[in-house]
């Protein structure tokens, strides 16, 4: 068989892209064993979650009635925003002073209905019911009376590993609201109509699961 130049030309040709083919890396074999998999969020455990928040509801009234500033300034964050009903944005060191002088005082403080929402493992939102009564708030100038029925909104958020409240609103029922939630309410082993706070020693109140107490209007409005 003769040989020619074309011929040696074309199996140099085949050999070199032979060769290029099995010295070529899989790409997506390299990607494949390179790439970094992301962890997964641990699942938030609710109940305890649920609990921790609960806790801390539940500790207002007898903040109120010790007059403790100190768990003021462990519950609420520093940067926390505050609305009241009448529409002043308020402040942790007032909420600070106004407990620490005792301007909030009241007979009663029930809770119907408290709702925890879990966000994540860090954040939470619990709804709220809250009715006071024979309440009265004073700055030392003014005194106004606050009982009545209330919806609180408040926000929390868990900072190196403290839960705090980072947002809270509060909400006066006006009369169509009050007759809705008359006609709607149904009486249950949750609601307390006895007093949550007394002042003989032999009372054992339930605290109700509220956070903080209505800011009143101001005295120039």
């Amino acid at each position: 068989m003769k040989v020619t130049k074309f011929t040696f030309w074309f199996v140099a040709i085949v050999s070199i892209t032979a060769a290029a083919g099995c010295t070529q890396p899989k790409s997506s074999d390299v990607n494949t064993t390179t790439q970094t998999l992301a962890t997964p969020e641990p699942t938030p455990d609710k109940d305890a979650i649920v609990a921790e928040i609960t806790r801390m509801e539940n500790d207002w009234p007898r903040i109120w009635k010790e007059k403790d500033g100190a768990a003021v300034r462990r519950i609420e964050a520093d940067d926390i925003i505050l609305l009241s009903f009448s529409g002043m944005l308020g402040s942790k060191e007032q909420d600070i002073k106004d407990v620490g002088a005792g301007n909030l005082t009241f007979e009663s403080w029930d809770v119907s209905e408290i709702n925890v929402k879990i966000i994540d493992n860090d954040a939470a939102v619990a709804g709220i019911l809250m009715t006071l009564t024979k309440a009265k708030y004073s700055d030392g100038a003014n005194t106004e009376d606050v009982s009545g029925h209330y919806r609180a909104l408040d926000t929390f958020a868990r900072r190196n590993g403290q839960w705090q409240v980072v947002a809270s609103s509060v909400v006066k029922l006006n009369r169509d609201a009050e007759q809705s939630l008359a006609a709607t309410k149904i009486p249950s082993p949750a609601t307390s109509n006895t007093p949550m706070i007394k002042s003989s020693p032999a009372a054992t109140p339930k605290p109700p699961a509220t956070r903080r107490p209505p800011s009143p209007t101001p005295a120039n409005q």
